[in-house]
Order: structure tokens, then sequence, then C-alpha cells
């Protein structure tokens, strides 16, 4: 059995970590909170977006070049930190699977933890991309998304995947596996319904849909960020939640052998005096 000082040492020693959960705890709430709002203020874009190039028409993005031999291109969005459950376990695994289905992978790990999970497993990653997921910002994910697209393009790839965990709600996460490129947007029901004299494009049709749909490509992207930083609070918000409940109830344990492990010194402390009392 543990000393009294022991057991003290260790009370002591879990309610630093129960300040630390909190906290973490705490933070992790404001930055989802913050990546809602962001991808919230996003969303009428985006949809505004969507309709107009739906109704141009069903469209797709082709490479020129691109050969059945070309390696195909993974994207994969984890984070820089641990401490978030099975955040990043679940999308590492998802994109090593690949390599089953399609072989000749080239991956770009958007995040220091897949990072290292790519190159454990002997690939070579493309180069160091953990700084979209450091500070997210719409220029720096667009201007990886249109030179990612340009090799694209250019029959380096014969198609690209996105893989990363989706947002669903602050306790579940799901890891999705995306076709990025090529390219295909179909309209939705709602924009199909229209009829086409309810749109009125200038010059034309085609010259919009060739305007906007690398813009509408480069949201993809972003929105993929966005929606795997979401699910990384989500992730470690649960995480410190489970960490924060696990202490206390340890707490509770260690305060309440520390409150026997007292009242048992006490009570024999007590009996050597009765006996010596006695022997007097």
């Amino acid at each position: 059995m543990a000393s009294l000082r022991e057991i003290k040492d260790r009370i002591g020693s879990v309610r630093s970590t129960l300040q630390v959960t909190s906290a973490m705890k705490l933070v992790s709430s404001a930055k989802l909170r913050k990546a809602q709002k962001v991808i919230e203020g996003m969303r009428p874009y985006s949809d505004a977006l969507s309709d107009i190039l739906s109704a141009v028409g069903p469209l797709e993005q082709q490479a020129a070049a691109a050969t059945a031999d070309a390696p195909v291109a993974v994207v994969v969005i984890s984070s820089n930190t641990s401490l978030c459950g099975a955040f990043n376990a679940n999308v590492i695994r998802a994109s090593l699977e690949l390599r089953d289905k399609y072989g000749d992978i080239v991956y770009f790990p958007v995040g220091r933890k897949c990072a290292e999970a790519v190159r454990r497993a002997g690939f070579v990653p493309e180069a160091d991309y953990s700084d979209l997921v450091a500070r997210t910002s719409y220029d720096k994910a667009s201007a990886f998304a249109r030179d990612l697209i340009a090799r694209y393009e250019k029959g380096e790839f014969s198609r690209i995947l996105l893989v990363y965990n989706r947002f669903i709600s602050t306790s579940v996460q799901k890891p999705v596996v995306e076709t990025y490129m090529p390219f295909s947007l179909q309209a939705s029901p709602d924009t199909a319904a229209r009829e086409p004299e309810d749109f009125i494009f200038e010059p034309d049709a085609q010259t919009i849909a060739t305007s906007l749909l690398p813009q509408m490509i480069c949201l993809k992207f972003y929105a993929a960020v966005l929606d795997s930083e979401a699910a990384e609070q989500a992730a470690r918000t649960m995480a410190m939640q489970t960490a924060t409940d696990n202490g206390e109830h340890l707490l509770s344990d260690l305060t309440l052998e520390y409150n026997k492990g007292r009242q048992q010194k006490i009570t024999s402390e007590i009996l050597d005096l009765v006996g010596g009392a006695s022997q007097e």
C-alpha cells in the first residue's frame, strides 16, 4: 500500500493535470466555434457559386495529358499536434489503405502527424504543408490547390484524392475519401428543377464557367481544410472532456484512499496511547 505522502503527491499531480485538460477543453471549444463560424460564413458564397455552375450544365475538369500509368496524388489532411483522440489515426489509416487499391501513389501530407506517418510507411512526402493547417487561410489553400491542379492538367497524376475527417457533430468525426480531380459538378435537385429561362448569362455560359470553375475547385479544397479543422477541435474537446472526467474520478478515489489511510493512522496512534496508559 502506498504511503500517505505518496498518495498526497499523486493527488497534487492529478489536480495539476486537471487544470491543463480543462484549459485545453475550453480553448478547443472556442476554436471549434470559430471554425464553424468561418464555415457558415463561406456557405452562402459556395452555394451561390455551385448554383451558377450547375445552371450551366454538368461540368467536369479533365487532365489534358493524363495517362493510365500516371500515379495517384493523395492529399491527406491531419493535425500538427496530438491529444485529439483517434482523429489522426483514422485519417492516416484511410489514406494508407489506398495503397492496395491504386498502387502507385504520391502523398501530399497537409499536417505534421500525417507527414510522420507517411514517412514511417516508407513514402517520401512531396513537401511540408503543415503551415496550411497551422494558420488556415484561403490564400494559402488556393495557392496549394492551383499548383496541384496545374500538375494534374500536365498529366503528372491520373487523379487526385482528398482524405480528411468530416465534421458531423462534436462527438462524431468521419474520415472520408473524395475524388478532387477530375472535378465533377452535377446540378443539385433545386437547380435542376429550374427552367433555363430563369438564368441570363453575360457574355455567355461557357465564359462564366471557365472563369468560375477554378474558384470552385479551390473552394472545395479550402472547405475540406476547414472541415478537418472543425473536426480536429471537436475531437480534442471530447478527448479533453474524457480526460477531465477520468481525472476527477481518479482524484475522488485517491482522496478517499488518503482519508482512509489518515484515519487509520490516527486510530492506530490512539490505540497505542490507550495501550500505554493501561500498562501504567
